[in-house]
């Protein structure tokens, strides 16, 4: 973006909705919600661009490094990134292509292929978190324990969302 507008345009925004429809409480949430989102998101794609990854890959080589053997069935993998079957399948052969994870077939289940990280996907991976974190992931002007309400309320919304149990 250019320069800063002299005034916040959300706030005007949900004043004229507030004068011309109702309540605009719900409706400058959610906007300001999807104006940082657009923001963090740059960020971490300034980031990440340099060591050749999207986020969806970084989290993906974040996943694998996480693994016990670091190494996870295909499906898990979608699971646990609550991805399409056809995302998963896609962030991997990009991932496979540039050696960062290999294909290996389960030891017990000849249905199942396991995608493991390689040593490249390591050291790749350690290289983007030191660029994420030096961003703070783009999330800039809250204070730790601001972040940590962040987080909280947001995590309110998903699981009432259905994104996950306790």
């Amino acid at each position: 973006m250019s320069r800063p507008l002299p005034f916040d345009p959300i706030a005007r925004a949900a004043q004229l909705w507030e004068d011309r429809i109702g309540p605009s409480e719900t409706m400058a949430a959610v906007t300001g919600l999807m104006r940082v989102q657009q923001i963090v998101q740059s960020a971490v794609d300034g980031a990440l661009k340099p060591h050749g990854l999207t986020f969806a890959r970084y989290e993906a080589l974040v996943l694998l490094t996480f693994a016990r053997s670091s190494s996870l069935p295909m499906r898990v993998m979608g699971e646990r990134l609550q991805l399409h079957p056809t995302s998963v399948t896609n962030i991997v052969d990009r991932l496979e292509k540039d050696g960062l994870v290999k294909r290996v077939p389960h030891p017990t289940d000849r249905r199942t292929t396991l995608v493991e990280i390689t040593d490249d996907g390591r050291s790749r991976r350690e290289q983007a978190t030191k660029a994420v974190t030096a961003i703070d992931f783009g999330l800039v002007g809250l204070t730790s324990r601001q972040t940590d309400q962040l987080t909280e309320l947001l995590t309110k919304v998903r699981k009432a969302a259905g994104d996950f149990a306790e």
